[in-house]
């Protein structure tokens, strides 16, 4: 079965909206993909170094009372983002592995760029104690102004950043 369409945008944000509500109503927390991420990275870490992880203040509390860190929904909420990204593109004939980049820039410099703005941003995720969509998704539908100042201020960083890197996609 092959879709030739994307979904209308209207739909799609009514579908979000339902999916942060039906997580407040079950899970009593937002939906943000970055606490996924730590609850994996905390699994890995206890693989390979266990004493130490137990004993971190930043990754212990994630196996406190013999908790298991991947048992909580984020991370089923970040596995179903993941499947449900390679279905829809499977499916609508999009799936293919390529390194989108401009015209000037190499594959291996838009990868370094990519994987630098990727720590940076996981960084900062963790810093602001939740991701952009955590933050602007869930905080901006509860109406908080730090979310609202948050999201202008993604914006405003985007675009002043654009600048720098222009010339590779031009």
């Amino acid at each position: 079965m092959k879709l030739d369409k994307r979904w209308p945008p209207v739909p799609a944000g009514i579908l979000i909206g339902v999916s942060m509500l039906l997580a407040w109503i079950v899970a009593g927390r937002g939906i943000g993909a970055s606490g996924g991420m730590t609850r994996f990275v905390a699994w890995v870490q206890h693989g390979l170094f266990p004493a130490a992880t137990v004993e971190s203040a930043y990754f212990g509390k994630y196996f406190a009372n013999a908790a298991h860190p991947l048992n909580d929904y984020v991370v089923f909420l970040l596995a179903g983002l993941l499947i449900g990204a390679f279905v829809a593109a499977w499916l609508t004939g999009r799936l293919r592995f390529e390194v989108l980049r401009g015209p000037r820039s190499t594959v291996a410099y838009r990868i370094v760029l990519a994987l630098g703005g990727g720590v940076i941003s996981g960084f900062a995720a963790r810093l602001a104690r939740g991701c952009t969509s955590g933050h602007a998704l869930v905080g901006g539908a509860e109406l908080s102004v730090g979310a609202w100042v948050f999201m202008m201020c993604i914006f405003a960083g985007g675009w002043m950043a654009a600048w720098f890197v222009r010339k590779q996609w031009i």
